[in-house]
């Protein structure tokens, strides 16, 4: 979470993908007067460190960029001594293979037990031309091969770029500054391949605003800022996230009136009051419905999914309201359901909705459910909540 404490009200913004605002030559997060710039590299040192909850607060629109390196953040943090809180780290993991392509930029996604980045750059210019690193982002080799690499940039951009409001203040203290032959001023390199290793830095960064520790292997081919906020939200769809839920099965309880059998949700993994929701439903061959529902072939009746997933969404408007004990979601309006796949025991639903629309006490919404990052149902929704 970032906090503009120059601002009146010293506004919030979560260091989330629903607040990118911008991702041209830096990710900026936030909207209007409480935008934050360039938060990729503050955003690296934290997940680098895997740091999981913090709290950011700045007197301007922008980290300072000190070196144009990761580095500086990540020994400030190291110097803090970051402390445990207990519970369990939200982590993404991939569960099969997925491309991502925005421009010039593209990227595979496989599965893997660590973090492990493969990222090629290719630039016309002598000192960059091809080049390609692997890298295992753990805090130990994070500090020796990325956190030192500074961002860089060409004379023949600054006017223009600058002209645009971007890289004001940019100069050889900040920044690789390239004239067409090499460093100006006679500046030196920290690796011969600094350049890629910036650009590991920033897919670290940008992936941080998933909310999760990532767990895959990324072959990125000429990353940019759009290319990789593209990259995390594919990922933030296509992974399998586990970690704390956000809320567990007693506090469900006390926002929805439904019990056994018909309960349907078992964690809240995710919430963005008035906004986004994800909730699991673990299905077990010990479901009452499988019972009397093809029991020899048992199969979840696709209109429970369905009540799954308005259950879930039930607990995204229950969240905004401030006394849910006195309140009840009824469901006004069911459009553009689909089934894609049968549901079977042993499956784990995961449930994602976003509200559309909010008027007065109605609301319309749409939702997804997934097993192993493939959907298997689909709707749009109305609702409207009502005293009990």
């Amino acid at each position: 979470m970032f906090r503009r404490t120059d601002l009146a009200g010293k506004p919030e913004v979560p260091a989330r993908l629903t607040e990118v605002e911008a991702v041209e030559r830096r990710t900026a997060i936030g909207h209007g007067e409480a935008t934050i710039h360039t938060v990729e590299h503050v955003l690296a040192a934290v997940a680098a460190h895997l740091i999981d909850d913090l709290t950011i607060e700045l007197t301007g629109p922008e980290p300072p960029i000190l070196d144009g390196s990761v580095q500086p953040y990540f020994d400030a943090l190291a110097q803090a001594e970051p402390a445990s809180v207990g519970g369990e780290p939200a982590v993404l993991t991939a569960t099969a293979p997925f491309t991502v392509t925005d421009k010039d930029a593209a990227y595979v996604v496989a599965p893997a037990k660590t973090f492990r980045l493969t990222v090629s750059i290719e630039w016309a210019h002598p000192l960059i031309g091809r080049q390609t690193g692997a890298y295992e982002v753990t805090p130990s080799n994070f500090a020796a091969e990325l956190a030192p690499a500074r961002t860089f940039g060409f004379t023949h951009e600054v006017a223009e770029l600058q002209a645009r409001g971007l890289i004001k203040g940019a100069s050889e203290t900040n920044a690789i500054v390239l004239d067409e032959r090499g460093v100006v001023n006679g500046g030196k390199l920290r690796w011969p391949d600094e350049f890629v290793r910036h650009k590991a830095a920033d897919i670290v960064g940008d992936l941080a605003l998933t909310g999760a520790r990532i767990q895959a292997h990324v072959v990125a081919t000429r990353p940019s800022h759009g290319g990789n906020i593209a990259l995390a939200r594919a990922f933030a769809r296509a992974g399998r996230r586990t970690g704390m839920p956000a809320m567990d099965i007693a506090k469900i309880m006390d926002y929805l009136p439904h019990r056994y059998p018909f309960l349907l949700v078992d964690r809240v993994l995710e919430i963005e009051p008035q906004k986004r929701i994800v909730g699991i439903k673990n299905v077990t061959i010990n479901e009452p419905f499988f019972q009397g529902h093809f029991p020899g072939h048992p199969i979840m009746p696709g209109v429970l999914i369905v009540e799954a997933m308005a259950q879930v969404g039930g607990m995204l408007l229950m969240g905004g309201i401030t006394d849910p004990g006195n309140k009840v979601v009824y469901f006004t309006s069911l459009n553009n359901v689909k089934w894609r796949r049968p549901v079977k025991p042993g499956d784990q639903l995961r449930f994602e909705l976003e509200l559309l629309q909010v008027r007065g006490t109605m609301a319309k919404m749409h939702g997804v459910a997934k097993v192993d990052g493939e959907v298997v149902c689909e709707a749009e929704m109305g609702a409207m909540v009502r005293d009990k």
